[in-house]
């Protein structure tokens, strides 16, 4: 049966809005088999039309389309009205939202990823979606992200409790940004984590040095190395430790 692209995307975007719903705790029906598979047959059958009824390029379109109107509508607005440890508290829900929705439209766009997409040499669709979310939201709140943590980090280190479990989903947001690449873990987090604990031990050092016995002083750094080994265990990522204890053993 041929499909006309609005016709077509009229019942996809339905779908889509009920997923937003969900996503935000609004009053919608439990999203069914029978829910998806029509999604799925509508897409299959716009991506398999003869030209010029191809929809895939469209559909490809408006599917980041789709995930960015979500993020200026909702995400953003609700990020921004937010302030001191709320913000990253936001965020990481906001991040699992998102990891949620690409795993549905994915899915429901699957024709894509398995024909269009490899033929074009196109992105995943995976890849766009957290292209999309990097773009609008992790650029726009990663300082903020990195202050928080670094806080918390310091907290901890003067013996203060701490949510652990959210500095932990704070601190995978660096890693999972990236889509299997480190660096944004490593330059926008890791670089100033490492010289806030230069600048954490060494003004401790100072006074160690000043009021302990040399056995005592090497008795403090052994436990500051525990401290950080433990620390990297619950919740940096594990190719920090050798750099974080070759910071603590150079002061």
């Amino acid at each position: 049966m041929e499909i006309e692209l609005e016709q077509g995307w009229e019942i996809i975007e339905r779908g889509i809005t009920r997923l937003k719903n969900i996503l935000e705790g609004l009053p919608e029906p439990k999203f069914s088999s029978a829910n998806y598979m029509e999604l799925y047959t509508t897409v299959y059958n716009m991506c398999t039309q003869k030209p010029p009824h191809d929809y895939s390029q469209q559909l490809y379109d408006r599917y980041r389309e789709s995930i960015e109107d979500y993020i200026n509508s909702m995400v953003l607005p609700s990020l921004r009205e937010k302030h001191d440890e709320f913000v990253p508290r936001e965020l990481v829900k906001r991040w699992a939202n998102h990891k949620v929705l690409v795993r549905w439209l994915s899915h429901i766009f699957h024709y894509l990823n398995r024909e269009f997409i490899p033929r074009r040499s196109l992105l995943p669709l995976r890849e766009v979606g957290f292209i999309c979310f990097r773009t609008l939201v992790y650029h726009a709140f990663y300082r903020d992200l990195r202050v928080s943590v670094l806080s918390l980090i310091d907290q901890e280190r003067e013996g203060e409790e701490i949510d652990r479990a959210l500095l932990k989903n704070v601190v995978d947001i660096f890693v999972e940004i990236g889509t299997g690449q480190m660096d944004y873990y490593v330059h926008d987090f890791e670089a100033a984590m490492l010289r806030a604990t230069v600048a954490y031990y060494s003004g401790k050092a100072s006074n160690w040095i000043q009021e302990d016995s040399c056995p005592d002083y090497l008795l403090k750094v052994e436990e500051c190395l525990r401290s950080e080994k433990d620390r990297v265990s619950r919740y940096l990522h594990p190719s920090s430790e050798p750099k974080l204890l070759e910071v603590v053993i150079e002061i």
